[in-house]
């Protein structure tokens, strides 16, 4: 029983993990580069790169773990983590939209867990 709460743990820091690069990337897309060549090596292009990497290697473990059923909830948080992480780092507002499709995805969440 253990092991199954350790997966789930992991398999959402994943997908933080995931939106985290996401965050990562677009700051560098944001950037002025000198080159052609500086757009894709630079710091955040092969931490976020390698964030993503990393992403697939804690999938491996979480999945053994959890019921496939569950994975989609899981993913579906990812978009609540890039509203608040681009939030913090980027100074961007959530959209009417954005907190819609937030509410909904909890919505989804809860529905799903009865």
């Amino acid at each position: 029983m253990e092991w199954m709460n350790i997966s789930y743990v992991l398999a959402f820091l994943a997908v933080f993990v995931a939106s985290l690069s996401q965050i990562l990337l677009k700051q560098s897309a944001e950037k002025e580069h000198k080159n052609f060549f500086m757009k894709f090596l630079n710091w955040r292009v092969i931490l976020g790169y390698a964030l993503l990497l990393g992403t697939t290697v804690i999938n491996v473990f979480a999945y053994r773990g959890v019921e496939l059923k569950v994975t989609p909830m899981i993913e579906s948080t990812g978009i609540i983590w890039v509203t608040v992480l681009a939030f913090m780092f980027l100074g961007e507002r959530p959209t009417k939209r954005g907190i819609l499709s937030i509410l909904i995805t909890i919505l989804g969440i809860i529905v799903f867990s009865m």
